[in-house]
Parts: structure tokens; C-alpha cells; sequence
């Protein structure tokens, strides 16, 4: 922030390079993004608001890999480095229980002679799933040696139980990776856990399993075909109907594979299926899946010349379950893998297409190099994939009876020629500029406005932050619309966010990263402001103004108390929906006024910053009962955090309006009236009497001391009359006092610094205290809707 200080001594010279510089560094800071964030909070400000609480164990690093929320027992499972938690879902940083589980040192040591270093010898939870209703199944990499064990939390309405039973230890192999970095992927069903990861000590051999207390079913060891060189991201059981036994798990993971040349090794997402009820052939495929195919997720955009850009690494998905548990709605968070840029985007799948690609046609190539093409030839029944179930035709009790030609297909053609196309054939949100911030999580909730339903998406990012986006479809442009609501720090230090769980029930979002655990509430509608204005122009489907306040919206029947809302998260038409609540002559009696002192020839900066940064700021200057809109020039600059003035002049004296326009919506925030005061004026209260001939650069570190015993102007001719008269022994501070400075010893040592020897420094070394009763301007998320100008800085 720039400010002036008319300083005693101080050369009235200003390094206007430096200026600049450092006001663009500040403007890039607030352009990080390729869209702004409407609210932007930092963790010390989420934490001021009460919106945030978090955990970070006992000041070690939790390094969590795995977290579970259970909603029966309002508790947070949190599967760490060594250990394991149990949390409060109310507040994750009270009333917390915790499961050492380390591992002994003979295990470390026999580790570190296998070549591993000692970090990666602990015990890592990858593995954290309900396993009862009274049970947790918990699994660590136990210092590349897996191991499993089952954790009683007892049943729901209980006292709080968490104690890891020492009788039920077991081996992890096939359920948990050696490797702590390795991805791994699980979804419990009936009983039965289906996981994703790789076998073996080397990270050679990449698996999709079935564990239950009887079998073992995974896909076919060493066959490039079914996985080759796959990143587990996540796995979702998802009924096709009403008869169970046509269930199918879904597993969403990138891989390797050759393109057409035959020479780059391009990396693919991949959605891959299998049925819930197969055991697997009896003679061929014992043991293996016999309805395991997949398919390529395609999140891309258009290009010139016809060719796409897509986006092929797959970081995360998450299922978006309704009431119709037979159609989630899919969100996939992608990456591209071109060397040319880094760049993210998040597409939308509805299980339509993806079943639809699945029951499309087969793919086939005769050797790894050439293209993939239909498959034309005959199909054996049942079809290859399907589920040995009624609606199927109910001829086949198991996949065991399923006839050996169907299980040599399905081995022989896993892929499938269609792939999955996003919802609008093109991604929901899109990220391209490089440099930016990687993108890690996300998470969504799906919530009611008044004008429609909502997708609300929680993105998390390398750098503790979570992104609170809307995204809005126009069907007559066919375009889509990204409205960043919100940028959350939730880490007080920059950290890769690593998990996002949601609790719509509790409006909450849990966040795990390598430094803790943290909580952050979806919404806070008061931070938005106390206008209706304020209020739409948020677009945030939580929020609605209700006739007093900015506060939760509920849909028609759900709450009554109040029947006055007004909201519009579509277009934030606020100038429509609030026009008639305030006139323009009313905001212009209630925009806060500031009275701004600066010396000619000096810089000066009126400070006018925003609630909302999607907000355009215009400024005018109002003489003679006309107003003025100010465009700039090379000596007055508009800048991201106010008007910046290079060179004062008398004639910019005057009354200048700081106001707002956000979708066609004008806002007055403030008032401030510029007295220039002239440099000549001020040079000779400040001048000393020994000041005419000798040192002059002597003259201002002595002059801070020493006031001037008799000033040819006095310091109160300078002063408006409302301003009392100053102690002559702190003529200097009275400047400081105009201008709205309370810290006089960081000015004495900014000008001993610059402008003294150390001679002379050691000569003026003075203590001072901060000049008190100087008030400071409210920061955004409190009641003004600016920041208020604390000082200038006038040299």
C-alpha cells in the first residue's frame, strides 16, 4: 500500500519507477486468476469470521492420506502418519480421539536395509472404510509391509467408542500399496470392498479387486491391456435398476498407452466397469473379472482446424448422488499433459452416456500401433460385460455358467470404441493460463435458488485454497459462465490441498492437507454486505435477501418466517431487484467521507478498494456542483487500490466519488476531499535556523529531534480550524496526525535510514510510542465496504 508521510527533513523527491513497480506487483497479486474471485479471504479473516476451526494434532504433522465421514456417528475419521483420529463434525478441533499406530522399530529397520529411507518407513493409513456398522477396516503401508486391522467405534446413539482391537490384525497385501505415495482408491458395498491399487512391492502390478471373506476377484495380472501404468482417482458403486444383482462398480483412473505411431506413450482418463455380483469364470478367467471393460473420458475444447485440446490427467472425481441414486451426476477435475502449458478444466458426465458408450460398440486393432476401430464381427451372448442377473434374461445364476466363448472375448476386447462425452460437449469451468495455481480436489453440492438449481463446486487447490465456483449455463448462446464466489485460504501456510468432503446435511466442508485438518463453513451470508444490493449481487445460491438482512435462502414451505426475498443468481440483477429499496441520492448521504491532506508536487494515492473485485471502479471529481469522471493520464493513474496521483497540483483540490458498477448496478463507497497544501508553506515551518547555509542534508536528522525553536509559519496556520493547536516539541507528529499516520518510529527510522550517515544516526537514536487515536479504516468483510486509507505517503 502506498502512503504519503510529510516528514520533517525527508526529500520531497519520489522514485516513481519504484512506485509503479511495486503498485503493478500488487495489481498482479489481484489477477491471479483467469476469473477474479468475487471474495477473496485469507485463513487469518475465515478465522476472525468463525467460519473456520483447525485441527492440527499435537504440532507434529498429521500428513493425513485418507479421510471418512460418517454422518451416524457425527464423527470425522482421519487416517494419518502413524496414527489415526476420530473427530468432532461440529468442531474437528474439540473433543478429539486418537489411535497411535506406528511402526516398531525392527520393521523400520528391515525397511531402511531394503533401500527405503526412514520417513517412508512409517506406518501410512491409505485404506479407511466402514466395514460395519460398528467397525471400521483400517489399513497401513506398515514400512512397506501392509497391514490391516479393525477399529470399533461402537453403535450409533453409544458413547463415543475408538479402540483398535489387537485380536483382529491381518495382513494388508492385495488391500493396501507398500509405497505411501502409490494412489489407492476403495468403495465399500454389501459387505465387500473394491480397490484399486498396486500389488506389489515395485508398483509393477496395477489392480481393480473385489475383497470379501471367501474370494479374491481382481483383473488379469501383467495384460497391458486391462491397466497399463494406472493412477488410481476414485470408484463409485452405482445401481444400473431395481434388481441388485445388475449393480456395477465404476473405477475412474488414468493410464499409459501407445498413440497411433506407435511412439509417444500418451496418458488417457479412463472410466472402467465391472459387475458387483461377478465370481469370476470356472475354467477361464478363475478368479479374474468376467465383465470388465472401459472406456476413455474425453473433457476437451474445441480448437481451430477441427483438433481439440484435451485435457487427459485425471486428479479427481467426485459423484454427485440425488434422490435418483440410479443417475449421479459425475464431475471430473482434469489436467492437460502438454509441455506447452499447464491448464485445468472440469467437466460433467450423466450416467446416460457413459452407459450408453458401454453398451456401444466393442473396440479392435490388430496391433498396438494402429488405430482403434469398431468391432463388426459377431458378439457371443450373453453380451460380453453383462451382470448374470433377471433383468439380463435371467438365464445365468453366476458368471461361473457364462460360456467360454464370452469370457475369451471379454479378455481379448476390455475397451470399448465410444468414449464418454461431458454434459454440452465441453467443460463446465476451464483454467488455460500458465503459471497459475494447480488445482487438486474437488467437491460439489447441488443447491436450490429461487430461480433454478445450482451446482456449487469446491476446488481445491496447491496453495491452501479452496475455490467456491458457480457455473451457469446459457442454452440461447450455448456458453457457459464461471462465477468464482469465493477464494478461501484455509491453511494458514501454502499446502497442497490433498481431500474435500462435504457435509451437505451439516453445511460443512471438511479439508485435509499435509499440515491438518480444517472445517469451513459453505456460506456466510453476511459477509456479503447489509444492502439488498449487496446481497444479489453475490449471485451465491445460499444467500437471499430477505426484506432485513443477507441471510440463508430456503426454498417455499421450508422456512416462512420471512416472505421478502429477493435473489438472482442468474444475472445479479440488482439494479431491477433493489432499485426501488435505495435512490442514488440516498447512497450518495451515506458513502463515507475522508478528508485527504497532500503536499503540491508530491504523490498522493486515494485509496478506494472494493468489497466485490469484480466490481469496475470509477471515479469522478465534483467542482462547482459538476461531477467529472476521471479517465487518467500519465500523472494520474487508476490503480487496483485507488487513484494515484505522481505529481499534486493545486488544481487537483476538490471532492473525488470512488463508485462501483458491477452488472449495470452503481454504488457510491466514498467521499474524500483533497486540500493540497503548498510546498513552500511547508519547507518553512519545518526549516531550522541554521538550515540557510550549512549541511543540508545534516539538517533533516537533527531537525527530527530538534523542532524549530521559531518557525516563520506556525504549524497551526497550516491546520483547518477544527484542528487543536500541537505541542511544539511534536511539530513533526501534528503532520502525521493530519494525514492519518500512527506509527512515527517506523518514519524516523525510514528517514534515518535513507537520508541519514550512521554518524548522525547514532546521534538522533530516539525511542518513540505510536501516536494513538488515529482510527483505522475497517477491512473487507466488516461493515464498510472498503478499505479505508490509513495514510499517504508523501516524501
Amino acid at each position: 500500500m502506498f502512503v504519503s508521510v510529510m516528514m520533517a527533513g525527508c526529500k520531497r523527491t519520489v522514485n516513481k519507477s519504484l512506485m509503479l513497480l511495486y503498485l503493478n506487483l500488487l495489481g498482479m497479486a489481484l489477477t491471479a486468476d483467469s476469473i477474479y474471485p468475487r471474495i477473496r479471504l485469507s485463513h487469518k479473516e475465515l478465522w476472525q469470521m468463525n467460519r473456520t476451526w483447525v485441527f492440527q494434532g499435537r504440532g507434529v504433522p498429521l500428513q493425513p492420506q485418507t479421510m471418512l465421514l460418517d454422518e451416524i456417528h457425527q464423527r470425522l475419521y482421519v487416517g494419518a502418519k502413524n496414527a489415526l483420529f476420530s473427530l468432532s463434525l461440529d468442531r474437528v478441533n474439540t473433543h478429539y480421539r486418537q489411535i497411535n499406530w506406528a511402526s516398531t522399530e525392527s520393521q523400520i529397520e528391515e525397511c531402511m536395509m531394503k533401500g527405503r529411507e526412514k520417513p517412508e518407513c512409517a506406518n501410512y493409513i491409505k485404506v479407511l472404510q466402514q466395514y460395519n456398522q460398528t467397525h471400521l477396516l483400517v489399513c497401513g503401508t506398515g514400512a512397506f509391509n501392509p497391514v490391516c486391522v479393525l477399529v470399533r467405534v461402537g453403535h450409533k446413539g453409544q458413547e463415543t467408542v475408538f479402540v483398535l482391537e489387537e485380536e483382529s490384525f491381518m495382513s494388508g497385501k492385495g488391500r493396501c500399496p507398500y509405497d505411501p505415495k502409490s494412489s489407492c482408491i476403495s468403495t465399500p458395498s454389501r459387505g465387500e470392498l473394491y480397490i484399486g491399487l498396486y500389488t506389489d512391492y515395485w508398483e509393477n502390478d496395477g489392480a481393480l479387486c473385489r475383497l470379501n471373506n471367501h474370494t479374491y476377484t481382481r483383473t488379469e495380472r501383467n495384460d497391458r491391456q486391462q491397466l497399463n501404468e494406472p493412477k488410481f482417482v476414485a470408484s463409485a458403486v452405482i445401481p444400473d435398476n431395481d434388481d441388485r444383482d445388475d449393480d456395477k462398480v465404476y473405477f475412474f483412473f488414468t493410464e499409459r498407452e501407445m498413440d497411433a505411431d506407435g511412439v509417444n506413450r500418451a496418458v488417457y482418463a479412463r472410466v472402467g466397469r465391472v459387475c458387483a455380483n461377478d465370481q469370476g469364470g470356472q475354467r477361464m478367467l478363475v478368479n479374474r473379472w468376467s465383465s470388465f471393460l472401459k472406456t476413455r473420458f474425453i473433457c476437451s475444447v474445441p480448437g481451430p482446424n477441427g483438433i481439440d485440446t484435451h485435457f487427459d490427467d485425471l486428479e479427481d472425481v467426485f459423484v454427485l448422488n440425488n434422490k435418483d441414486k440410479k443417475n449421479p451426476e459425475i464431475f471430473g477435475l482434469f489436467s492437460t499433459t502438454s509441455a506447452v502449458f499447464n491448464g485445468y478444466a472440469v467437466c460433467v458426465y450423466h450416467m446416460d452416456d457413459i452407459r450408453a458408450a458401454f453398451n456401444g460398440p466393442f473396440a479392435s486393432r490388430e496391433r498396438p500401433e494402429h488405430h482403434w476401430t469398431p468391432y463388426e464381427d459377431r458378439v457371443p451372448y450373453p453380451r460380453p460385460g453383462s451382470c448374470a442377473s433377471k433383468v439380463n434374461g435371467g438365464g445365468f445364476s453366476s458368471s461361473k455358467e457364462f460360456p467360454d466363448e464370452v469370457l475369451r472375448f471379454v479378455r481379448s476386447h476390455p475397451v470399448m470404441y465410444r468414449p464418454v462425452l461431458p454434459q454440452h460437449h465441453r467443460p463446465v469451468l476451464l483454467q488455460t493460463e500458465p503459471g497459475k495455481r494447480k488445482l487438486t480436489q474437488i467437491a460439489v453440492d447441488r443447491v436450490q435458488a429461487q430461480d433454478g438449481h445450482y451446482h456449487v463446486l469446491y476446488i481445491g487447490t496447491d496453495d491452501s485454497v479452496v475455490l467456491k465456483v458457480i457455473t451457469i449455463y446459457n442454452k440461447d448462446t450455448d456458453t457457459m459462465e464461471e462465477v468464482l464466489l469465493e477464494e478461501l485460504q484455509v491453511f494458514k501456510v501454502p499446502t497442497p490441498i490433498t481431500e474435500i468432503i462435504i457435509s451437505p446435511k451439516r453445511q460443512q466442508l471438511y479439508v485435509g492437507s499435509a499440515v491438518g485438518v480444517t472445517q469451513v463453513r459453505l456460506h456466510q451470508c453476511d459477509l456479503y454486505g447489509s444492502e439488498c444490493a449487496d446481497c444479489c449481487l453475490a449471485r451465491d445460491p445460499y444467500c437471499a435477501w430477505d426484506g432485513l438482512t443477507c441471510s440463508r435462502y430456503y426454498p417455499a414451505g421450508v422456512y416462512t418466517k420471512r416472505r421478502f426475498r429477493r435473489q438472482d443468481v442468474r444475472h445479479g440483477n440488482a439494479a431491477q431487484l433493489c432499485n426501488g429499496l435505495q435512490i442514488d441520492d440516498e447512497q450518495w448521504q451515506r458513502a463515507e467521507e475522508r478528508l485527504i491532506y497532500s503536499v503540491e508536487s508530491n504523490s498522493t494515492l486515494l485509496e478506494c478498494v472494493p468489497r466485490s473485485l469484480q466490481a469496475k471502479v470509477l471515479w469522478f471529481l465534483q467542482k462547482e456542483g459538476q461531477k467529472q469522471e476521471i479517465r487518467g493520464d500519465e500523472r494520474v493513474i487508476m490503480t487496483s487500490h485507488g487513484l494515484l496521483f505522481l505529481h499534486v497540483r493545486s488544481s487537483d483540490a476538490g471532492v473525488y466519488v470512488c463508485q462501483t458498477v458491477e452488472h449495470g448496478y452503481v454504488h457510491t463507497l466514498l467521499r474524500i476531499s483533497l486540500h493540497v497544501l503548498k510546498g513552500e508553506r511547508l519547507e518553512s515551518v519545518i526549516r531550522t535556523p541554521n538550515d540557510g547555509g550549512g549541511d543540508r542534508d545534516a539538517a533533516p536528522c537533527h531537525s527530527i529531534i530538534a523542532p524549530p525553536p521559531g518557525p516563520s509559519i506556525s504549524p497551526r496556520s497550516l491546520l483547518p480550524p477544527s484542528v487543536p493547536a500541537p505541542n511544539s516539541r511534536l511539530w513533526y507528529k501534528e503532520f502525521l496526525q493530519l494525514i492519518g499516520y500512527g506509527d512515527a518510529q517506523k518514519v524516523e527510522e525510514y528517514c534515518e535510514r535513507v537520508w541519514c550517515s550512521d554518524k548522525k544516526r547514532k546521534k538522533t537514536k530516539r525511542k518513540y510510542v505510536p501516536l494513538g487515536g488515529v482510527k483505522k479504516g475497517k477491512g473487507r468483510g466488516e461493515e464498510n465496504s472498503h478499505r479505508a486509507p490509513r495514510h499517504t505517503f508523501d516524501t
